[in-house]
């Protein structure tokens, strides 16, 4: 038992003072500059989150709260620390990434108000979490206090046990006041080193490995996605093409549209799969009808599906009767690239 026997209860309300004189680590220690990720790791195994909503307005980002989830159950949003320029998967955010390899249970708290005024923030806890197994983290891109254009890195957290959770509905990620949308730069060439970190710019996602099941299949798919667009994007480069993509936020809602990949040199925004069936073909022509509407000179913007292999005939007329243009991979290379 804890040495100030804190009790961590869903709705408990404490500070960081006392979890720090409860569980023994004075890194955890409440002051201006402390990270929202504290590991306690002697003798407890604990890594505990602190989501601040203020604090995060102020270093540019309002990613944290409970998304609308999905058939695996809720997600608590989490972004990173690293207040200034790009957030990297190590360190802090390494150690969140990596918790239950490092044998760290995580504990949520929500900042909730002030003790006293202009005393210590009171700190509501919510409950027991892991990292999701599927997609750990997503990638968005905001700007910094400095007015930087950066990458965070916005973790997904599922409650270990939803009743034994504290959701609140005003815990809830809010929805957008105006559609945004930010130019965002290639990907980087140089991997993260962190264990099961990936390095994107759009949707290709790793697989971490925590409790949850995750199919064989998505794996294969999603590595399959992966691969494709680092040699799309290679063969990009080798015909003097810059690209890049966009991230976009739509009013009325939570969720962010990212693009899979944009060629600025032929002005096309390409949406790629991991399987050449008709149910994804269609899926990426909806994709594409959607993120074409909120882009700039979008009445001449080309639109076109990557695939990894050449479709069916009739599939390549459903793209031609959509207006949507088609590559797909070769053993030598790309058809249908550049588009006529």
């Amino acid at each position: 038992m804890p040495s100030d026997h804190v009790e961590l209860k869903p709705g408990l309300e404490t500070t960081r003072a006392q979890l720090a004189g409860a569980f023994g680590d004075a890194e955890a220690q409440e002051r201006a500059s402390q990270p929202g990720i504290v590991p306690m790791r002697k003798p407890y195994k604990k890594l505990f989150v602190f989501s601040d909503p203020h604090k995060s307005k102020e270093n540019g980002y309002n990613f944290d709260g409970w998304t609308e989830g999905d058939e695996q159950g809720p997600v608590f949003d989490y972004t990173g620390t690293g207040p200034n320029g790009h957030q990297v998967l190590s360190g802090l955010n390494g150690t969140l990434l990596n918790h239950q390899e490092q044998g760290l249970e995580l504990h949520l708290f929500i900042s909730d108000g002030h003790v006293k005024p202009g005393g210590a923030k009171k700190q509501r806890y919510v409950g027991q979490m892991v990292v999701d197994a599927t997609h750990p983290y997503v990638e968005r891109w905001d700007y910094d206090p400095k007015g930087e254009l950066r990458r965070v890195y916005v973790f997904r957290l599922r409650p270990v046990d939803t009743g034994l959770t504290d959701m609140r509905p005003g815990d809830a990620v809010q929805p957008a006041t105006k559609t945004v949308v930010l130019p965002i730069p290639p990907r980087e060439k140089t991997p993260p080193a962190e264990p099961g970190a990936k390095s994107k710019k759009t949707e290709k996602h790793s697989t971490g490995q925590t409790i949850a099941k995750v199919s064989v299949g998505e794996r294969i798919v999603n590595r399959r996605e992966g691969l494709l667009f680092t040699a799309f994007e290679e063969h990009l480069e080798k015909a003097g093409h810059k690209f890049s993509s966009f991230q976009i936020t739509v009013a009325g809602e939570t969720t962010r549209l990212t693009p899979d990949l944009y060629d600025e040199t032929d002005h096309v925004l390409y949406e790629g799969k991991g399987l050449t069936t008709r149910a994804n073909v269609r899926m990426a022509i909806g994709q594409l009808a959607d993120y074409r509407r909120h882009l700039e000179k979008a009445d001449t913007l080309r639109v076109a599906v990557l695939l990894p292999s050449e479709p069916t005939p009739d599939v390549k007329a459903l793209l031609e009767a959509e207006g949507v243009g088609l590559v797909f991979q070769t053993d030598g290379g790309f058809a249908g690239f550049p588009l006529p």
